[in-house]
């Protein structure tokens, strides 16, 4: 009779189940994604490498700020909503330096320009270091042994009063920025062109990534960043300033917003205030789509969302539309919490005691 009891879950265990069919159904969309991507670029193939080239520039503005995310969650845990603000300051100081003191502007001699914008970006790494740092002291240390709950709310808190700085700096409506950038095409595809400015936001986001991860991999703050990732308590006993490498990280994330800022600024040539609440959203969805708290993982899952927003937006044939962008990218969210909590490239851990 014992024998009989426990075989009896296991003859249950071994009928249908409703989560069977999850996996087919993740495969299916894949398949009818990947049919929608083949069919486009047969229709407009030049329409296609364009939009898809864009996308990868997008999407390696998102990996700066998704960078920030991964770094203090892989450090306390805590998903900062304020970075994203802080990362809408740093387009604001940019402006501010480059339109305004500097007066940069579509006819500015380029070694003017270059000049000009090398020190607009000291200054917004700094400014966006300096500031998130600051929040870390004020808002997000004195709370850091209490319930989780607490600085989740004090976040949420400092991305309010974050926003309400840049409402009084820039205003209700989005403000223009000069073209700084040179307007030409790099390649045309198909009658499609490139132009030099996405290229050249693309080409200074990646070295900054890659500085990043060496940092972060092979220099003793990394290890010390990783060693208190994994046991705050272990790391202190071991010589490591816990407190210090906490800022340092805080630092570190700043400093890729304002980063991102100026890019972002470069980019689209117009900020307002309230861009960082939903960039801030987008770029931590990509850093959950990656695995938060994993550095590669937060550019591919940036680059995968700036991908899907540029084709949806811009392919031809059965694409939702702008309108939907953001339900989709939010929709993906979902799906990754949902089946897949630890990301692309991220590892699953078990929940501590």
């Amino acid at each position: 009779m014992a024998t009989d009891a426990r075989s009896e879950p296991i003859t249950r265990r071994r009928g249908f189940q409703p989560a069977d069919v999850v996996p087919w159904i993740g495969l299916l969309l894949v398949a009818l994604l990947v049919f929608w991507l083949i069919v486009n670029f047969v229709k407009t193939p030049g329409d296609f490498v364009s939009i898809a080239l864009e996308g990868i520039t997008l999407g390696l503005v998102y990996g700066l700020i998704a960078l920030g995310y991964s770094l203090v969650y892989g450090i306390l845990e805590l998903i900062n909503f304020a970075h994203g603000d802080v990362f809408m300051l740093g387009s604001w100081i940019s402006f501010a330096v480059a339109a305004q003191w500097l007066n940069l502007g579509p006819d500015s001699a380029g070694a003017t320009v270059i000049g000009g914008l090398a020190l607009t970006l000291l200054i917004a790494m700094a400014f966006c270091a300096l500031l998130n740092a600051s929040i870390e002291r004020v808002a997000y240390r004195p709370l850091r042994n209490a319930p989780r709950l607490a600085p989740l709310i004090t976040a949420i808190g400092m991305s309010f009063i974050l926003q309400d700085v840049g409402l009084n700096r820039l205003g209700p409506a989005p403000v223009s920025v000069p073209n700084i950038l040179p307007t030409g095409a790099v390649f045309t595809i198909g009658g499609i062109a490139y132009p030099w400015s996405s290229l050249i936001v693309a080409v200074s986001a990646i070295p900054v990534l890659i500085l990043l991860v060496w940092l972060v991999q092979r220099t003793r703050q990394g290890r010390a960043m990783r060693a208190t990732a994994q046991d705050q308590e272990a790391a202190a006993m071991m010589g490591i300033n816990v407190n210090r490498t906490i800022s340092f990280t805080f630092l570190l994330a700043g400093s890729l917003a304002g980063v991102a800022g100026l890019l972002y600024a470069l980019y689209s040539t117009n900020i307002q205030f309230d861009q960082g609440f939903t960039l801030g959203l987008i770029a931590f969805t990509a850093a959950v789509l990656g695995g938060i708290g994993n550095l590669p993982g937060a550019v591919l899952g940036a680059i995968i969302i700036g991908l899907i927003q540029q084709f949806n937006e811009g392919l031809s044939w059965h694409a939702p539309g702008s309108d939907w962008t953001q339900s989709i990218v939010f929709a993906i969210l979902i799906l990754i919490l949902v089946f897949r909590p630890e990301g692309l490239l991220g590892e699953r851990t078990p929940e501590g005691g």
